[in-house]
């Protein structure tokens, strides 16, 4: 995993629970979910747009 062993990730944890706190990292982490969950949602959509005219404009063309 990125040349990160598990030595190394204990400390990086240590460090955010120092900087953080351990009662702002349930926030921190709902947080993050909520932001993954959002763009793999923004992922699944498809990109293209629906650009047919409505009824109405077929409406207002056909008068002259």
């Amino acid at each position: 995993m990125f040349g990160l062993g598990m030595p190394e990730l204990l400390v990086i944890l240590v460090i955010i629970l120092i900087i953080f706190g351990a009662g702002k990292l349930p926030e921190i982490g709902s947080a993050l979910g909520r932001g993954i969950k959002n763009f793999k949602k923004a992922n699944r959509e498809p990109d293209e747009i629906d650009v047919t005219p409505t009824a109405e404009k077929k409406l207002d063309e056909k008068k002259p």
